[in-house]
């Protein structure tokens, strides 16, 4: 059994082990299982790490994330600066193809659009722009859609999660339809939830997955 208490201070400590992290800039708090993280931080990058460590803690249902990035009022960048970093970090990155991402920045707010065939290539894109001075947030509505033309075999997504040691594959289950995987059934955690999307995203041909995958522990939060 987990308390509210008990589950605030594994998410805390699991802030604290994080080198990028400074634990004081960050406020946990814990309500049957669902995390809300507050707090001031100066680079996106924390923020993701932070939220990040939360998920991987054993008990956590879910993570509301509310930590705001300001930077010193010494810093200067437009929203221009920030476009020309995002497109050279982009190019600067061999696993994407940049000219296929267009890119838009708001109040240092970057969206990325466009079309990429992979998911990996989707995920480097957005990585590649997190560490960058005066990024505050990353909306990532690059589309995926894949060259190649083969039909996607259910027994061959279950394999694939079947070989994964996470995961109790025999919990999930896999609908085909097209060029979309959906998964339902139940995990163990956030961490497993996004395991299992992250080795069907892997499968060739896939261009979308709906992952209602449920988290349930065998143990109350109380």
């Amino acid at each position: 059994m987990k308390t509210n208490e008990e589950l605030q201070k594994d998410v805390q400590n699991a802030i604290k082990w994080e080198p990028l992290l400074h634990a004081a800039e960050i406020g946990v708090t814990v309500k049957d299982g669902v995390v809300t993280l507050t707090g001031i931080v100066d680079g996106y990058y924390k923020k993701k790490e932070a939220e990040t460590a939360a998920k991987n803690v054993s008990g956590v249902k879910a993570v509301v994330e509310e930590i705001e990035i300001k930077y010193s009022n010494t810093f200067t960048k437009t929203d221009n600066d920030i476009a020309n970093e995002v497109l050279k970090a982009l190019k600067d990155n061999w696993a994407v193809a940049e000219d296929h991402v267009k890119v838009k920045v708001e109040d240092g707010w970057v969206t990325l659009e466009g079309e990429l065939t992979w998911n990996f290539q989707r995920q480097d894109a957005k990585t590649a722009i997190s560490f960058l001075p005066g990024v505050k947030g990353v909306t990532n509505e690059i589309k995926i859609k894949s060259d190649i033309k083969d039909a996607i075999e259910k027994k061959d997504v279950e394999k694939a999660l079947a070989r994964s040691w996470s995961l109790n594959a025999k919990n999930i289950t896999v609908t085909v339809n097209g060029t979309n995987v959906k998964l339902t059934g139940f995990v163990d955690s956030i961490y497993q939830k996004d395991q299992a999307e992250k080795i069907v995203w892997k499968t060739p041909g896939i261009w979308s997955i709906d992952n209602d995958l449920v988290v349930e522990y065998d143990y109350a939060i109380l």
